[in-house]
């Protein structure tokens, strides 16, 4: 495969496009197969079948196009029209509608700021690549950046590419990606590897879930550029094992690859090999830190161990490990197609580019989007997102998952960027962004996520594995207005304790919802110590506790 092959299959690609009159792309992503739509896309195939009306209108599977709430979607020739809410009861009007205008029903607005606000760079195409056909993505320019790279470019010059781009860790920990590649690149010369962090366990979040279903071979490529860049030879696709949808697509992605020689010895009849494995994860949150990530990819127990060294220095078996995020790897690709400073004139001053969000919780459009950095919070839920449902008022919004803090209206017109998030209490984390409304009990919010935090702690060092249980215990003690002002007092020192002592990131980032939710909600616990109610009616108080105070 040389770049002129890649050019001969978009031409044919284009070509065969050009005869059809509609082109259909119909979304199966995981949240619209749970709504039926490879159903959909089967009936208005037959539909299109039985009306003699294949070679007029093709229909095809496509990725995530973001606006969960309204699926299954469906995008009819690149935008012109834009179903929502298909059933395969639905196909005869689709087809009817070819040349015309479908029900109101099915009818979705494309000028919606859901869509018209987005910047898309890690998942630019849409939903309208094929996620199962490599000759889809290559009609879509995929692989030309790669075999670019390897023609033109030495390794130096594409690690300088991205450091020029200043694309920071999607990850949660916001490093410069330039930075960590350069640090494996200058590694001795032994082997090394890559590592796709796809290991998501953030409550809420679906992003690298979204990007490994959708855009499987934009990973894939992404990848190799960084072996290419720092050297290595063998790379590893971390996905737990929650994520068959996304599994499937990848072990398919590498196997086409590999056919087209994308992938595997001497690529593109280069001097340059990489092979890709696939590795599952069990579902332990712990192993989204990379030592733990580490040493269950090398077949022990997913536990971290103190740094340094780092990973980039001795990693999967002692060797300079690369690990990224996925959202991070699929940026590569839209950085070495369109430049350096195309990128670095995205976002802000130190967080360039696009963040992929996924929103959810008491938001009318819950989905995945993907915005650039420095846009407020006001402007993500109250525009793209479209308002909080049934009329009710914003209450927070909680970002970074169990590791992030819940932010307040007063906060609403700040950018989302890393420093102005970390200012507030909270963090980028990998992009789960919870939209709470006035019948959330922030108590009850910081009380589940460490709850969480303490089942998914692995047990190694004693401030994470007791200071996440003394916690939880406490909370729930305030929940039930059993607490006192002294057991407020000690929850505090527990969270300084636990975020300051703990090995790893779970166990220094589980304070940071109850820390947040003190910092502005202060006067909901109190109400639960010393008034033994709950404001927003959730939490339920003890009888004796009522009997006492009564």
């Amino acid at each position: 495969m040389h770049l002129e092959d890649l050019h001969a299959i978009a031409q044919q690609q284009q070509e065969a496009d050009s005869k059809l009159e509609h082109i259909l792309y119909v979304c199966t992503g995981t949240a619209c197969q749970s709504s039926r739509s490879e159903e959909v896309l089967k009936a208005i195939q037959a539909e299109l079948k039985a009306r003699g009306l294949e070679k007029k209108c093709a229909v095809r599977p496509g990725g995530c196009q973001g606006l969960c709430a309204r699926g299954p979607l469906a995008n009819l020739d690149r935008g012109k029209q834009l179903y929502q809410h298909l059933t395969p009861e639905d196909a005869p009007a689709v087809v009817e509608a070819l040349d015309g205008e479908p029900p109101a029903r099915l009818q979705l607005d494309k000028q919606l700021p859901f869509f018209t606000r987005q910047v898309r760079v890690a998942t630019q195409g849409g939903g309208l690549i094929d996620p199962n056909d490599l000759n889809s993505y290559i009609a879509a320019g995929g692989y030309t950046a790669l075999l670019d790279a390897l023609m033109h470019k030495t390794p130096a010059e594409v690690l300088q590419e991205v450091v020029k781009s200043g694309l920071r860790g999607r990850g949660g920990g916001g490093y410069p990606t330039g930075l960590k590649w350069s640090t494996v690149a200058k590694a001795a010369p032994t082997p090394k590897y890559v590592i796709v962090n796809g290991d998501e366990g953030d409550p809420g979040a679906f992003m690298d879930r979204a990007l490994m279903e959708d855009y499987p071979f934009r990973v894939l490529e992404g990848m190799t550029l960084a072996a290419y860049a720092v050297g290595a030879s063998y790379g590893y696709i971390y996905v737990r094992a929650e994520y068959p949808l996304a599994v499937k697509r990848l072990q398919n992605a590498i196997k086409q690859a590999q056919k087209q020689n994308l992938l595997g010895s001497n690529i593109a009849s280069t001097p340059f090999s990489f092979n890709v494995e696939i590795r599952l994860g069990a579902g332990a949150f712990v192993c989204g830190e990379e030592t733990a990530l580490i040493a269950s990819i090398e077949g022990g127990r997913g536990t971290p161990r103190p740094r340094p060294p780092y990973p980039a220095e001795s990693g999967l078996w002692g060797k300079p490990t690369l690990i990224n995020n996925v959202e991070t790897i699929a940026n590569v690709v839209p950085i070495l197609q369109h430049g350096s400073e195309w990128f670095a004139r995205i976002g802000t001053e130190k967080s360039k580019g696009t963040k992929v969000f996924a929103l959810s919780g008491r938001i009318n459009n819950t989905g995945l989007i993907e915005v650039p950095m420095g846009i407020t919070l006001r402007e993500i839920i109250f525009e793209i997102g479209g308002g909080i449902p049934e009329g009710k008022k914003f209450k927070a919004v909680q970002t970074g998952g169990p590791s992030g803090g819940c932010i307040p209206e007063q906060h609403l017109d700040m950018p989302v960027d890393y420093d102005s998030l970390a200012q507030v209490g909270s963090i980028m984390g990998s992009g789960g962004m919870i939209v709470m409304d006035e019948t959330s009990c922030m108590v009850d919010v910081a009380k589940y996520f460490m709850e969480f935090s303490m089942a998914e702690s692995c047990g190694k060092c004693v401030p994470c594995r007791v200071g996440t249980a003394q916690m939880y215990d406490l909370l729930l003690k305030i929940s039930e207005g059993r607490a006192t002002l002294n057991d407020l007092a000690l929850l505090e020192a527990l969270c300084d304790m636990v975020k300051h002592t703990s090995l790893c990131g779970l166990g220094q980032a589980a304070p940071n919802p109850v820390i947040s939710t003190l910092r502005y909600f202060r006067d909901e616990y109190l109400a639960h110590i010393l008034e033994k109610r709950c404001p927003a009616g959730v939490c339920q108080m003890k009888p004796e506790v009522m009997e006492v105070h009564s």
